[in-house]
């Protein structure tokens, strides 16, 4: 039985997708494709057995009711290098299998991450855990870099210094910084990649990992576009109410004293029949109208 394969995926195989001043992720290997999805739903193997149209029916009627498991029947190994700062949030996302360039075994390279003068910004005041939108002025950006400059170029200088005093590797990284790069290898099932972007695409998220997740993004719109456009139009772009604020709108669209035509509104948008049934069964409809 041959390998399923993807020409389009193939073609980027290897290539680096930079991010911020060092990093860059790249595919270095996958398994499977929305026709893998569609299959394992299924249990079934045969090919065109299926229309397009049913295939993307299938899919976004699992992405809409969370069926996961048919997802994560697809995989992707990527290699990373990234801060150790952006390693330490990204590896909260624990279900996937990872091997980082050891300090230990290997010496460092003399590559730190600097961030570009429009992201240095005030500390938000709604947000305990991010930056705010409000830039600082630019003689005070030019005096962070500069103080993060003068504290990397000490600090590499030490680690070189030890490497001089034969000291072990596992004391002298030690003096190192969060801003060093380090790089891993990463692979991860598309069910627990998806949860992984629809946190770190969030614009609450922290700006070096967005960069990361929009580049990883880039890569799945290609390997799975049918399942892409089912996590942006269900999950990444949705929002849900939660049991009073569902109660409150089926009482104001109660009040409506003209009825609304669903029908042609949601057909409009591109919406199946099922859609639209289930649709109308959150809001308490009993028809169309």
């Amino acid at each position: 039985m041959e390998r399923s394969t993807n020409p389009q995926l193939d073609q980027i195989l290897g290539k680096e997708f930079p991010c911020l001043d060092h990093g860059f992720v790249r595919l270095i290997d996958y398994m499977g494709s929305d026709e893998a999805i569609v299959q394992a739903a299924r249990v079934s193997y045969g090919k065109g057995t299926k229309k397009l149209q049913q295939d993307r029916d299938l899919i976004r009627y699992l992405m809409r009711h969370q069926h996961t498991s048919p997802f994560e029947m697809v995989e992707f190994k990527f290699h990373c290098k990234l801060p150790i700062f952006v390693a330490r949030q990204w590896i909260r996302h624990r279900m996937a299998s990872v091997n980082e360039y050891s300090l230990r075994y290997s010496q460092a390279q003399n590559e730190f991450y600097l961030p570009s003068p429009e992201v240095i910004r005030k500390q938000s005041t709604t947000n305990r855990q991010g930056r705010s939108d409000q830039t600082l002025p630019f003689e005070l950006q030019q005096q962070v870099l500069e103080v993060m400059k003068k504290h990397i170029q000490q600090l590499w200088q030490d680690y070189e210094q030890f490497q001089q005093m034969d000291l072990a590797r596992e004391l002298a990284r030690i003096q190192l910084p969060v801003s060093l790069y380090t790089e891993w290898y990463w692979k991860i099932d598309l069910h627990n990649l998806l949860h992984f972007l629809k946190l770190r695409l969030d614009p609450t998220a922290q700006y070096e990992i967005q960069v990361y997740a929009r580049a990883i993004a880039e890569i799945v719109k290609i390997a799975v576009p049918l399942t892409w456009e089912a996590f942006e139009d269900y999950v990444l772009e949705a929002r849900t109410f939660s049991r009073l604020e569902l109660l409150v709108l089926k009482q104001a669209l109660g009040q409506i004293p003209a009825p609304i035509d669903w029908q042609s509104l949601m057909q409009n948008q591109g919406l199946s029949k099922r859609e639209i049934q289930e649709f109308l069964e959150k809001i308490g409809a009993t028809s169309a109208e």
